[in-house]
């Protein structure tokens, strides 16, 4: 299998022959102007609707600009890639469309959702391989599967023909926003969408701050920014599925670097709360990563007032099972779900005194488990209370202690709360 030469660069140039090259197989996004947050934070706010794409993420466009240009030496065994879920749609997409041999790997804990959609765009063209915990697990047994079948590897991020192929993006916000952007704001996985867009924000529109967006549990960017080279996490968490990188791209951290202004780092429980917002209020279905830029707006609430601001909404494959943990974790975030372990005397009457004299009247039992033991005097039970208001937390602590329950609280300490919540 012959090699392309990789290039060394990225130029405005790639990303606009790039937007020629995946023309009549992506679908222009519209760039909605959002009534509700604009209003909100006083500013004009828009959203770059990469959801409503044809597999409802902006990967297309970097996936079919690469698989494009290989040449026919490259593609004879076929291609190979590793992937959280958006990138193996657009890869499964392009081979579907160009009649490609190829296969796709991806991380156990991928949504169901997305694996489906990966079938459903691939059909028979591709083959897919469900293996390891992380997108960084699944992309090292698909390099290795590279090597052994001689299958050219699509790499999701760090190739500068996927950078320039997410970057037609930003060919479509200057060409749609008719007025000077001020912020733009992006989420960052292994940096491919920002430094796409990026390079060409900077060259056409040198004045729009362009502030980079990670979850908390997988801050590879921001890290690897504040100790001047790419750094490998030790950890991450894998709920923000399409942005869980441990270890951003060299090409892509070159680029991001030294054209972005900042980095948020933004907790999951947050972008859960943003998430259900978007859905409550604007009828939008994002993933977590397609609620991160727009999750970022409170941190900069000041600097955007009065400015023109686009928030990239990434992408839109959320799996409808996965809701329940979402609202859990935007209740935890908002200060309104705490979990205790409490020591029940082993009398008649005491659930029933901590239910009327402990809870206040808006709070609400959301999950209860007591396995009661004659043989001692006390029995600990896991309850989950729901509050109303963020408010009422301390009142109920304060209500607990003065009827003598003894209690643990869990939210506070990581190691109990994932084993027993």
């Amino acid at each position: 299998m012959s090699q392309q030469v990789e290039k060394k660069t990225l130029n405005v140039e790639d990303i606009i022959i790039a937007s020629h090259t995946i023309k009549d197989v992506i679908s222009p996004t519209p760039l909605q102007y959002n009534h509700l947050l604009s209003e909100r934070y006083g500013a004009h706010i828009y959203l770059k609707r990469e959801d409503m794409q044809s597999v409802r993420s902006f990967k297309i466009r970097g996936a079919y600009n690469r698989i494009k240009r290989l040449s026919p030496e490259e593609l004879e065994n076929g291609i190979i890639c590793a992937s959280a879920g958006n990138h193996a749609q657009g890869v499964a997409y392009s081979c579907h469309l160009l009649k490609i041999s190829g296969k796709i790997f991806m991380p156990t804990t991928t949504p169901k959702q997305k694996v489906n959609q990966v079938k459903f765009w691939g059909k028979e063209d591709v083959e897919i391989v469900l293996i390891g915990d992380t997108f960084d697990d699944a992309s090292e047994q698909a390099m290795k599967c590279s090597q052994e079948e001689q299958r050219t590897f699509i790499h999701p991020f760090d190739d500068y023909d996927v950078i320039a192929g997410q970057g037609t993006v930003g060919v479509e916000l200057l060409n749609d926003c008719h007025e000077k952007i001020d912020y733009l704001f992006a989420a960052i996985g292994g940096g491919g969408l920002l430094a796409g867009v990026g390079t060409y924000l900077k060259h056409y529109s040198p004045e729009t701050k362009l502030i980079g967006v990670e979850p908390q549990g997988a801050a590879g960017m921001k890290e690897s920014i504040l100790k001047g080279g790419v750094t490998t996490l030790d950890h991450i968490d894998p709920f923000v599925d399409g942005a869980a990188v441990k270890t951003v791209g060299t090409n892509t951290f070159n680029i991001v670097k030294d054209i972005v202004d900042d980095i948020l780092v933004i907790p999951e429980g947050k972008v859960c709360t943003t998430l259900l917002s978007l859905y409550n209020e604007n009828a939008i279905v994002v993933e977590p990563t397609g609620a991160l830029s727009i999750a970022a707006l409170d941190t900069y609430a000041e600097q955007i007032k009065g400015k023109t601001v686009v928030c990239i909404v990434s992408g839109g494959n959320n799996d409808i099972g996965r809701m329940q943990e979402i609202k859990e974790r935007s209740k935890l975030y908002e200060g309104l779900q705490h979990y205790f372990i409490v020591q029940f005397p082993q009398r008649p009457g005491a659930l029933r005194e901590f239910l009327m004299e402990v809870l206040g009247p808006n709070d609400d039992i959301s999950h209860f488990e007591y396995t009661k033991k004659n043989n001692r005097e006390t029995g600990p039970a896991l309850v989950g209370i729901e509050l109303k208001d963020k408010e009422d937390y301390f009142p109920l602590i304060e209500r607990i202690k003065t009827k003598g329950f003894v209690y643990r609280e869990l939210n506070n300490d990581s190691t109990l709360f994932q084993m027993l919540v």
